[in-house]
């Protein structure tokens, strides 16, 4: 059996997997927010009560917000403060008694998806989430690919091609794709074109029903889409192309993109699937189950 433990900034998830996929158990908590103590012992004992439903001791992965530094073995690049410069997985194992293995949540998504998700009958993924942030992770023939600087997958901080702004990103940089992609991308787009201040599914919906202006923003919005991807397609060549996160839940994203992706992939033809994930949420705990 397996456990998965998703952290976030404000829930930790927990599930228990039988081997073949099925949920055993599950379980939410919130994210201790007042210190990095608490949210080791906080897992710790999140654990420990999914353990009780397991038959014998299960395995435990992690995912969350960041990624492992190859050069101090500490967390780097994460949103959740609270565990920046520590090293996560090493003391949840002291605290358990055994090894946890960890991964960044994106490619947690990534390979919950390629084992039994949307791309399950695909060699080659790559998993994106567009949410509050805009990450991807890279899976082949089911194993999450890392990299050398335990960044791959990472597009969301590359340039958005042709910005047509300058957006200051949260990591220093100016212009990466997350701050165009991103949900509040998305709503800051159509508030610069003159609309209120409204969340992403709000303008899904105003587009829907006819709005001129919302239509215009979204459309647009598709548009850099299928550049920031046609990227990614070029570079990494995917099979198919999982979508998460709240904003991949407007439905034509999945009409349009490919559509105007074809107009900036290095091919004659373009065979990529974009696809929207099957376990939704619950992706990112899933896949943490699977990286045993």
């Amino acid at each position: 059996m397996r456990i998965g433990v998703d952290l976030g900034g404000t829930k930790i998830e927990g599930i228990l997997l039988a081997e073949n996929g099925e949920q055993i158990a599950r379980e939410r908590i919130a994210t201790p927010s007042h210190s990095y103590a608490a949210v080791v012992e906080a897992i710790a004992g999140l654990v420990e009560g999914l353990q009780t439903h397991a038959t014998g001791t299960a395995t435990v992965g992690l995912g969350g917000p960041g990624a492992i530094s190859t050069l101090t073995g500490l967390i780097k690049n994460s949103n959740t403060l609270a565990i920046s410069g520590h090293a996560l997985p090493a003391d949840l194992g002291k605290r358990l008694g055994y090894e946890v293995r960890f991964s960044n949540d994106a490619n947690c998504f990534a390979l919950s998806e390629a084992v039994d998700g949307a791309g399950s009958e695909y060699p080659t993924v790559f998993g994106v989430i567009l949410g509050t942030g805009t990450g991807g992770g890279v899976v082949v023939n089911k194993q999450v690919l890392v990299g050398a600087n335990s960044i791959a997958g990472e597009w969301g901080h590359n340039p958005m091609p042709r910005a047509t702004e300058e957006r200051v990103c949260y990591c220093g940089r100016i212009n990466c794709i997350e701050t165009y992609l991103c949900g509040g991308g998305l709503a800051k787009s159509y508030s610069n074109a003159g609309g209120e201040s409204i969340k992403a599914p709000e303008i899904a919906k105003r587009a829907a029903a006819g709005e001129a202006l919302a239509d215009a923003v979204l459309d647009n919005y598709c548009r850099q889409l299928a550049r920031a991807l046609s990227g990614v397609i070029n570079l990494l060549d995917p099979a198919v192309i999982v979508l998460g996160g709240g904003v991949s839940n407007v439905d034509i994203i999945y009409e349009k993109v490919p559509q105007y992706w074809s107009g900036f992939v290095f091919s004659d033809s373009c065979e990529t699937k974009l696809v929207k994930a099957k376990y939704g949420d619950s992706s990112g705990v899933r896949g943490a189950a699977w990286l045993w």
